[in-house]
């Protein structure tokens, strides 16, 4: 069967995880990219690389029309799940709705719609406000509604990219005009801060059933950013807000293929902060498919080639496992870091480390995910044994930025 998957850049969820898996399943693999060097030079053997303007619908369509027959159609990209589901569905492939896809990815619509949704609790609301490109702020009377400190966001970002804490109307406005200089075109969007404890929810369907994989805490770096510093395995989330949870993903569609969804829980209250219609990233996806002891990048794949999941019970690990991921606090050049280790511990870890930047690359500091220099990922018998084994790691070596 030939399948197609669409890309940007390269991730470690494709490179190591959704490609291999592939093969593994015997398919004939394409990948469609707007960034074909960068993917030749790491995409297993056998795997062809194409030349796309992959943001473009109507050009992926082109493409796969004027190269082989598709059996399926598929992205692990924030950036192209309507793209892929719109592709899905003029081929007759099974996908995601492009609607659910467009309404998750879009972070004001994801609001708009979870507010208007029916026999959703009013503790679920979260007050929000879409800042257009181009409007002043002094035009959009949503703003009064928010209440400060709040959070500003462009309406489609990704890896906490341009998130901020703002205090007050002024810093809003300075922020405001800040992210535009960068992003001119793209929508903002204000919405109240959600305090509490930040968790995700995995999730995989395939349009009938839907099982819950698990989910993490996640510790982020203090305000006014937002970077994810470690995510720790939570198998105690109570079964009460784990519903609350799946009754807006319910309230948005979502329900086939793999959804990342991170929320807040408050006093027993669960918000949704984003829903990502993808696996989780960040090597967090390959953590989880080591821990769950299944296939789970091969089940995402079926899922898409029109197979259901297979029957419950889902397997519940016995074991703990932590990620966490050094990251730059200046801006400089790499001139020290550690190479890609795997260590059988004594307490029962297995620790593995892969770095995320080359050693002479030049880091900038964005304030986000994009300043991880590497990712720890540490599974062991308990929690304390985990996080000692992350914790001695990272204190043993030395990232060295060199301004």
């Amino acid at each position: 069967m030939q399948m197609y998957l669409l890309a940007l850049n390269p991730t470690d969820s494709v490179t190591d995880g959704f490609l291999p898996a592939a093969l593994r399943l015997g398919l004939t693999v394409t990948v469609l990219t707007d960034q074909p060097a960068a993917h030749r030079a790491v995409v297993p053997e056998g795997v062809e690389v194409r030349q796309c303007p992959v943001r473009d619908f109507r050009a992926v369509v082109a493409a796969i029309s004027a190269h082989r027959a598709p059996g399926s159609i598929f992205s692990n990209s924030d950036h192209l799940q309507v793209q892929t589901a719109l592709a899905a569905a003029y081929f007759g492939l099974p996908g995601k709705d492009w609607r659910v896809a467009l309404r998750t990815k879009d972070k004001a619509e994801m609001r708009r719609w979870l507010a208007a949704a029916p026999g959703l609790p009013a503790t679920a609301a979260v007050r929000a406000a879409e800042l257009p490109a181009g409007r002043d702020l002094e035009d959009l009377p949503d703003l009064d509604g928010i209440p400060y400190p709040c959070v500003l966001k462009p309406a489609e970002g990704v890896a906490s990219e341009d998130v901020v804490l703002v205090r007050d109307r002024a810093e809003l406005a300075s922020r405001c005009a800040e992210i535009r200089t960068r992003r001119p075109g793209a929508a903002l969007v204000a919405e109240e801060f959600l305090p509490g404890e930040l968790r995700t929810l995995e999730t995989l369907g395939d349009g009938r059933t839907r099982r819950v994989l698990g989910g993490f805490r996640t510790r982020l770096s203090p305000p006014p950013y937002f970077i994810e510093e470690r995510l720790t395995w939570d198998p105690d989330r109570p079964p009460a807000v784990e519903a609350q949870v799946l009754a807006q993903l319910d309230a948005l569609g979502v329900g086939f293929g793999a959804c990342h969804t991170e929320y807040v829980v408050e006093s027993g209250r669960a918000r949704v902060v984003e829903v990502n219609y993808r696996a989780i990233g960040d090597q967090c996806d390959l953590l989880l498919a080591e821990l769950l002891g299944v296939p789970l990048f091969e089940l995402v794949l079926r899922v898409h080639q029109g197979e259901p999941l297979p029957p419950a019970p889902w397997p519940q690990p016995g074991a703990a496992a932590c990620l966490a991921y050094p990251y730059a606090r200046t801006a400089g050049t790499l001139t020290a870091a550690p190479g890609p280790e795997d260590l059988d511990l004594d307490d029962g870890v297995r620790l593995a480390y892969r770095p995320l930047r080359a050693v002479g690359s030049h880091q900038p500091v964005h304030h986000t995910n994009r300043d991880l220099l590497g990712v720890v990922r540490a599974i062991g018998p308990d929690l304390p044994a985990v996080d000692r084994a992350a914790d001695a790691y990272v204190a043993a070596r030395t990232w060295e930025i060199t301004p």
